[in-house]
């Protein structure tokens, strides 16, 4: 005879069947709940960075952006950009609107960074901190890499229920010296990061907002806001949608292809 056989025998002398079940189902919660707090607090900080990253940008994949420039006065502009990326450091974008940029595209492979122009020679190269589309998201805000690519956890501590990860570059070409991430705990997707400079000025800080479902099943903060001390009263706002997993090959992720990026849509 089990232990919890045992048991249910010797409670229903004294207990309804119904009150046994309760008591049963009570003790298996005690019992599996310090292993689910415990496993919890097990992870790393390097472990909850790469979980964040697979959430944010779940592998091989494509889907749609919205960027929208706001302006002090009010006035707005916005872009749509087609996003792809393969890997951990191959990202395409393409402008599909406004009509003056329609047909543009960006490529990221590492560190380098280029622009195509339709009716310019050959792709320009530009770098982190420039913008393709002005506001305050710059070009490492856009084509993004993963977090656990370009910075190590240097500290791991709580802040208000979050964890709070405290990030630095692993070399001196990335557009941040440092991040302050605070991460939902149960979810892993951050909340809020603010970036700084190798002097410690505060750069400009992102909000993570409004986690759903945005295509194929990966649910994560459809909307990202940025503001800046450096940039008064301006604020910039992205919006992810319509994601799904692709696979492409390398050859998309090259300058010969980012004239043709448009045909693959």
């Amino acid at each position: 005879m089990t232990y919890f056989q045992s048991a249910l025998r010797r409670a229903g002398q004294s207990m309804h069947l119904p009150a046994v079940f309760s008591w049963i189902m009570c003790a298996m919660l005690i019992l599996a709940s310090p292993l689910l707090v415990s496993a919890q607090e097990t992870l790393t900080g390097a472990q909850i960075l790469e979980q964040v990253d697979h959430n944010l940008q779940p592998g091989n994949l494509e889907m749609y952006r919205k960027i929208i420039n706001i302006e002090p006065d009010g006035k707005k502009k916005e872009f749509v950009l087609w996003f792809l990326k393969k890997d951990m450091d191959k990202i395409v974008t393409l402008f599909i609107s406004p009509a003056s940029e329609e047909g543009r595209a960006t490529l990221r492979l590492g560190d380098n960074m280029w622009l195509y122009i339709p009716n310019v020679g050959k792709p320009i190269r530009i770098t982190s901190m420039q913008s393709v589309v002005g506001g305050v998201f710059n070009n490492a805000d856009i084509m993004r890499l993963d977090y656990h690519v370009e910075y190590d956890v240097a500290d791991l501590a709580e802040d208000q229920g979050q964890h709070l990860l405290d990030l630095k570059a692993k070399t001196g070409v990335v557009a941040y010296d440092r991040l302050k991430m605070w991460v939902l705990k149960q979810e892993l997707v951050p909340t809020r990061i603010e970036c700084y400079a190798a002097t410690g000025m505060l750069i400009k800080t992102l909000h993570f907002k409004e986690i759903k479902d945005i295509g194929d099943g990966v649910v994560r903060p459809a909307v990202m806001e940025t503001d800046s001390p450096l940039y008064q009263g301006y604020k910039s706002i992205m919006v992810s949608a319509n994601l799904k997993k692709r696979d492409l090959p390398d050859e998309v992720f090259t300058l010969n292809y980012m004239s043709r990026v448009k045909d693959l849509r």
